[in-house]
C-alpha cells in the first residue's frame, strides 16, 4: 500500500555508518571499564549497575510505549512507533548484559554474604526471596518475557509492512493486553532486585512505580533526540512532522509532572512516618555531598523542564525540547547514581572515572543495537492502517 503523503525515503541509508561507530565506542568503553575492574572491582560493579539500570530503563520504557499504543489503538504515534519497536526488540541480546551484575552480586548486594544473613534477623526473614539462586531465576524470567514481547511486537509490525495484512493489528492488541499486565509486574520486581535490595533493610512499596516514572520520562527524551538526529541526517523530515514533536513534548511534560508526583510521594510518606529504618536511607543520600546530586536531578528533571515546557510553543520548538531532553537524561543518570553509589561510598560522594567508561561502553552497545535493528526495515510502519491518521493529524 502506498501513501501519497510519504514523500521521504523510508529506508535507512546504507552509507550512514553510525552503527559501526557506536559499536566501536561501546567496545572501547567496555575495555576501559574492564581494566578498571582489576584496579577497583567493587567500583566497577557499582558503576556498571548504574548504567545498566539507566539503559535498561530506556528499553523498558520503549516496550511499555509499544504495548500501550497497540492496546489503545493510538494513531498519533504510528509515524514514530518503529523507533521504540526497534529498541525493545533487542531485549534478547540486551539481557546478556545482566551477566556482570550476576557475577558481581557478592560486591553489590549485602544479603549475598552468608555471615551477614546469619547475624541479621531482618535478612533471615527475607531469605526466601533474597537468595542468590532465586535472584538469578528471576532475572531469567524478566528478560525472557521482555524479549518475547519486544521481539513479537516488532516482527508482527514488520510483517504487516511486507504483507499488508491488517488482521495482524488484532494479534498485536491481543498480545499487548496480557503483555502489559505481566510487564508491570516484572518491571516492579526488577527495580526491587536491581536497586532497592542494595540496602535490604530499606523498602518502599512505591519503588516500582518510581522506577517506571523515571523510565518513561527518559524514554520521551530519548525519542525526541533520536528524531532530531534523524532530521539532522535528512531522514523522515516530511513524515515525522512538527506536530509529532509537539505530541512528544506534551508527553514529556506530562511524565515530568508524573515523575515528580511519584518521587515526592515516596519521600513524603517516609518523611512524615519518621521510622528510623526508613529515614536513614534518605539521610545517607542527603549528606556527604550527595545532597548536591539531589538538587541537580530535582531541578534537572522537574523544576527546569516544568517551567520551560509549560508554554505551548516551547513543546514544538526543536532547540528547546532537544536541550531539555539532554538535561532530563543527564538528571536521570545522576539520580540512578544517587540511588546506587551511597551503598559503596557511604561516607560521602566520591566520583570515579568508571562511571564514564561504563556509560560509553553500555551506551555505545545499546545504541548500536538499536540502529542495527532500525536500518533493517522501513523506518516507519508503512502499512499500518492508522498511519494515514497519524500523518493527516499533523
Amino acid at each position: 500500500m502506498s501513501n501519497p503523503k510519504l514523500t521521504d525515503t523510508l529506508d535507512f541509508p546504507s552509507d550512514l555508518n553510525v552503527t559501526k561507530s557506536l559499536f566501536g565506542v561501546g567496545i572501547v568503553g567496555l575495555i576501559a571499564s574492564g581494566i578498571g575492574y582489576f584496579l577497583e572491582h567493587d567500583q566497577f560493579f557499582f558503576s556498571y549497575l548504574v548504567n545498566f539500570a539507566f539503559f535498561s530503563s530506556i528499553a523498558l520504557g520503549s516496550l511499555f510505549f509499544v504495548l500501550i499504543q497497540h492496546l489503545t489503538r493510538s494513531h498519533w504515534s504510528v509515524a514514530i512507533r518503529r523507533i521504540p519497536e526497534a529498541i525493545s526488540s533487542n531485549f534478547w541480546i540486551w539481557g546478556l548484559f545482566i551477566i556482570p551484575v550476576l557475577l558481581g552480586m557478592h560486591s553489590l548486594y549485602h544479603w549475598t554474604h552468608a555471615d551477614a544473613v546469619a547475624g541479621d534477623p531482618v535478612l533471615q526473614g527475607k531469605w526466601a526471596y533474597l537468595n542468590t539462586t532465586f535472584f538469578i531465576i528471576r532475572q531469567f524470567i524478566y528478560f525472557a518475557l521482555w524479549s518475547f514481547l519486544g521481539y513479537r511486537l516488532y516482527n508482527k509490525s514488520v510483517e504487516m509492512d511486507k504483507t499488508g495484512d491488517w488482521g495482524l493489528q488484532t494479534l498485536l492488541r491481543r498480545t499487548s493486553g496480557p503483555g502489559l499486565f505481566f510487564f508491570g509486574i516484572t518491571l516492579a520486581f526488577a527495580s526491587f532486585d536491581w536497586l532497592m535490595t542494595l540496602d535490604p533493610h530499606w523498602y518502599s512499596t512505591i519503588f516500582g512505580v518510581y522506577y517506571f516514572a523515571m523510565s518513561f520520562q527518559g524514554l520521551f527524551a530519548t525519542l525526541i533526540l533520536i528524531v532530531l538526529f534523524l532530521w539532522k541526517k535528512g531522514l523522515l523530515t516530511n513524515t515525522i512532522q512538527r506536530g509529532h514533536i509537539y505530541d512528544l513534548g506534551v508527553q514529556l511534560f506530562g511524565f515530568t509532572v508524573f515523575y515528580a508526583y511519584i518521587a515526592f510521594s515516596q519521600f513524603l510518606l517516609i518523611y512524615y512516618a519518621n521510622i528510623p529504618e526508613e529515614t536513614v536511607w534518605y539521610l545517607e543520600r542527603l549528606s556527604g555531598g550527595y545532597e548536591y546530586l539531589a538538587y541537580f536531578y530535582l531541578f534537572g528533571r522537574f523544576v527546569i523542564p516544568f517551567i520551560v515546557l509549560l508554554p505551548k510553543r516551547s513543546k514544538s520548538n526543536y532547540n528547546i525540547v532537544g536541550t531539555i531532553s539532554v538535561l532530563i537524561l543527564a538528571a536521570h543518570l545522576v539520580e540512578l547514581y544517587w540511588l546506587v553509589m551511597p551503598v559503596l561510598d557511604h561516607h560521602g560522594f566520591h566520583f570515579n572515572w568508571m562511571i564514564i567508561t561504563t556509560f560509553f561502553g553500555l551506551g555505545g552497545i545499546f545504541l548500536g543495537l538499536f540502529f542495527h535493528k532500525f536500518k533493517q526495515n522501513k523506518m516507519i510502519p508503512v502499512n499500518d492502517p492508522q498511519l494515514g491518521d497519524s500523518l493527516n493529524k499533523h
